[in-house]
């Protein structure tokens, strides 16, 4: 029988492509998701819905036992439900830690540890190290994050490590961008509207991972069955501020762009009056207090040493491969067209 596999936040950007590649092979796949979230990119009749509401601790423990006296308990699960952005600055919390939380202790409360538990993480639960000698961040470096979101990831990570034999996988990656990422196509947007922006004229060391490698990386892990572990993941470069939209430049055939770099100061009030207005027609935005650190940061650098010699990963994907893969499915998907 097929292992079975719980991918939480199966709808996303990056959930998806999990659930992608375990139905290639030939996993159980369970797609974690809410009442209302979208189906696009779950369609394939081979996935089966675990729906659950995580905030409610006692109605998720309900769903898990039910699903435990129906089909015993998953094999391995995949935790990339989060937010990167909220409405209330609260919710970084509520969603990113309590409800990771609510998850671990309904596991282990029903019996149902499974045998890898891969939690999704980010290089920002280090926050602003090594900002003026652009040296590698590494994982005995001491965190301290600076955004609401890296904090309550780290808080996450944390409770996890503090639980005896508890079966995680932690992974940090670097910025992830790819097919149906909505962040990293607002800079394609800009480039097509003949738009370059940046932040700030310090000197900025950014560094990338293409989703499909980071879901390479994460099957690596569950081959070689490690666990209690974490892993820095990127394509193991290191590029200049500007390399990602020059990219995009000329996948799209744009023959020219207006660079406009904008002050750090600037940028801060502008990020909290985006936020500021945000809040008041109760949306999210990408560009707030949070996001404006992350863009402040100078040094992206990570260490890649311990995924390449533990899990034997290497990336298929530089950043030049990646985007053009990127900007091909933006035109096939019409979420935008080349210039003429």
């Amino acid at each position: 029988m097929a292992a079975s596999i719980l991918i939480t936040g199966a709808s996303g950007f990056i959930g998806s492509f999990m659930v992608e590649e375990a139905l290639k092979r030939k996993l159980s796949v369970w797609a974690g998701i809410r009442s209302t979230s979208s189906k696009k990119y779950l369609n394939n009749p081979d996935i089966y819905f675990f729906e659950a509401d995580f905030a409610d601790a006692s109605a998720l423990q309900t769903c898990l036992l039910r699903h435990k006296e129906s089909y015993g308990k998953f094999d391995y699960i995949i935790h990339c439900a989060g937010a990167t952005k909220c409405v209330d600055k609260d919710d970084f919390e509520k969603i990113n830690y309590l409800q990771t939380k609510h998850l671990v202790d309904a596991l282990i409360e029903l019996d149902m540890l499974p045998m890898q538990f891969v939690f999704l993480s980010s290089l920002s639960v280090f926050g602003p190290v090594h900002e003026q000698d652009y040296v590698p961040i590494r994982e005995n470096d001491t965190p301290i994050p600076n955004t609401l979101y890296g904090i309550s990831k780290l808080k996450a990570e944390r409770y996890m490590q503090s639980l005896p034999s508890f079966p995680y996988v932690s992974y940090r990656p670097t910025g992830v961008y790819g097919p149906r990422d909505k962040d990293y196509f607002l800079l394609a947007q800009s480039v097509k509207s003949h738009i370059d922006f940046s932040a700030g004229y310090k000197r900025q060391d950014i560094t990338f991972i293409y989703v499909k490698d980071l879901v390479k990386a994460v099957f690596m892990g569950m081959d070689k069955h490690v666990f209690r572990r974490a892993y820095f993941i990127s394509d193991g470069e290191v590029y200049r501020s500007r390399r990602f939209s020059e990219l995009l430049q000329k996948e799209l055939g744009v023959s020219f762009v207006i660079q406009i770099r904008c002050p750090l100061g600037v940028l801060k009030i502008i990020s909290w009056l985006a936020a500021l207005g945000a809040r008041l027609f109760k949306r999210s935005s990408t560009l707030n207090p949070d996001k404006y650190k992350i863009l402040k940061q100078r040094n992206w650098r990570c260490d890649v040493t311990p995924a390449r010699q533990e899990l034997g990963f290497t990336p298929d994907y530089n950043l030049e491969r990646g985007v053009k893969e990127t900007v091909a499915w933006y035109k096939e998907a019409g979420w935008i067209s080349s210039c003429v």
